[in-house]
């Protein structure tokens, strides 16, 4: 009887042992998906609710404000996309907001050049010059905007109000380039005078 207790003591334990091992290894669990080995297609960072300062050489230039940004470090090139629309605003040395830019989507690659899509729209607030696309690029270190898709641009300065389907201009809107264009385009004075 005293060796059947060790025995006995033996089975329960392989016993309770493999009731353990069964239970545990039940497809109860949620299945676990598959391994990415190329990580560009995630995002590094997602961020909700941003409103982000941008300096340049120590000064405040640009701010941000989107409801969602993700930063993907392992595309080529890497990006920045801005998928539930974006509002840009740049100041002036004075910190007052000289130009102003709206966008559905929005994609920013190596930091430097821009991709608005979807209902742009572009003011300088100093010439209360207006444009509106639904796509354009924005390079920022050639100071240089630009859009191959119909444009619409107004500038109560010149009294001129174009529409077209390709279009080039600097950041502030004052020296642009209009392709196919149609519009109200004013007649300068002397010309009005020589016609009577």
């Amino acid at each position: 009887m005293k060796i059947f207790k060790p025995l006995l003591s033996a089975i329960a334990t392989l016993f309770s042992g493999i009731m353990l091992l069964s239970t545990s290894c039940s497809s109860d669990a949620p299945p676990l998906g598959a391994a990415i080995p190329n990580r560009d297609s995630l995002p590094v960072m997602v961020t909700h609710g941003v409103s982000k300062m941008i300096s340049d050489s120590g000064i405040v230039r640009y701010k941000i404000v989107a409801e969602e940004w993700k930063v993907f470090d392992k595309t080529t090139p890497d990006r920045q996309e801005f998928l539930k629309g974006i509002i840009l605003e740049r100041f002036d040395n004075r910190y007052r907001v000289n130009l102003y830019i709206k966008a559905d989507t929005a994609y920013c690659y190596r930091q430097n050049l821009w991709e608005l899509r979807g209902n742009v729209f572009i003011k300088n607030m100093e010439t209360s010059t207006t444009f509106r696309t639904e796509e354009l690029f924005w390079n920022m270190s050639e100071h240089k905007l630009y859009s191959h898709r119909h444009m619409h641009i107004k500038d109560p300065s010149k009294r001129e109000e174009l529409q077209g389907n390709s279009f080039e201009s600097d950041e502030q809107l004052l020296h642009y380039k209009v392709n196919q264009s149609s519009g109200f385009l004013p007649m300068p004075q002397e010309e009005e005078e020589t016609a009577k």
